[in-house]
């Protein structure tokens, strides 16, 4: 019945091709329960690497995207920082100017906004439960309306600019697994950790992220959710997580800028913007 609701209470997420990959050739579809996906993969070349380095996540203004541009960067540095934890379980993190056998560059196509007034709704309707009937565990689903959504592209790289995984990706939020935040960018803030979790399933493996049994976190990535320092130096650039406060914000349906700090203000390895990209230079970096 959960699994249901939650596919009946999605937004539609487009999977949009932005145009920046090295190539489109040969990717065939990767689908989990609530996330479509296209993958292409070079398990052996993959497996072989041992450094990598994380290009800042792009997300360029759009006309049919109604996310400002602090919202815009705050999604795309989401990404980026999951990218950093979940690689670091594998690979060694370099920075932007040392040698890496693979880079990783990801470029946020589409985002669907969360509507606050729903979200705020939905918050209210959960605290109305918790009063009316306090210590019934009784799960209060979100409103099937007003749910944002996240598209995204990503490739990793190697030294000679040759694509060794790629993968386009689409998710929305549901009426289950989401909570609601009284954001704009709330599901795709959210969301972002979602993608960040599996391309770097799929670059650390070398196979589609999805199916089989969903792995335990490695314990030295706690302390490092909970706002203590990265494993690598490099994964500073894209700030500390939130911790405490942040599952606190998320818990109380708060606008994700209230508890996140986001990225420094001049990170090494940052090599643009997140709402400025030049095509060519994303593609030969």
């Amino acid at each position: 019945m959960s699994v249901t609701l939650a596919i009946g209470g999605c937004a539609t997420a487009p999977l949009e091709r932005g145009g920046l990959l090295r190539s489109y050739d040969r990717m065939s579809d990767a689908n989990g329960l609530v996330t479509r996906s296209q993958i292409r993969v070079n398990k052996k070349d993959l497996l072989a690497a041992k450094t990598i380095r994380i290009a800042t996540t792009v997300f360029p203004a759009r006309s049919d995207v109604a996310l400002n541009e602090k919202e815009r960067r705050l999604v795309a540095n989401a990404v980026s920082r999951e990218l950093c934890l979940r690689l670091s379980e594998r690979f060694r993190i370099v920075a932007a100017d040392d040698d890496a056998d693979l880079t990783v560059q990801a470029t946020v196509t589409h985002a669907a906004p969360t509507s606050p007034t729903a979200s705020g709704a939905s918050k209210a309707l959960s605290i109305a439960k918790t009063v009316a009937l306090p210590g019934v565990p009784v799960p209060v689903p979100r409103l099937p309306v007003g749910l944002g959504s996240l598209s995204v592209e990503a490739e990793a790289r190697d030294f000679a600019g040759f694509q060794k995984a790629a993968m386009v990706w689409g998710r929305s939020a549901n009426s289950i697994t989401n909570s609601p935040r009284v954001a704009n960018e709330g599901d795709a803030y959210d969301l972002a950790a979602d993608f960040g979790a599996d391309f770097a399933k799929l670059v650390a493996t070398g196979e589609s992220p999805f199916g089989g049994i969903p792995a335990l976190p490695p314990m030295d990535s706690i302390p490092v959710r909970f706002g203590g320092a990265p494993k690598y130096v490099a994964c500073e650039a894209f700030g500390r997580f939130p911790g405490i406060t942040g599952f606190a914000g998320q818990g109380l349906g708060l606008p994700p800028a209230w508890t996140d700090s986001g990225a420094e203000a001049s990170p090494t390895g940052n090599p643009a913007p997140a709402t400025q990209a030049n095509p060519e230079q994303t593609l030969t970096q």
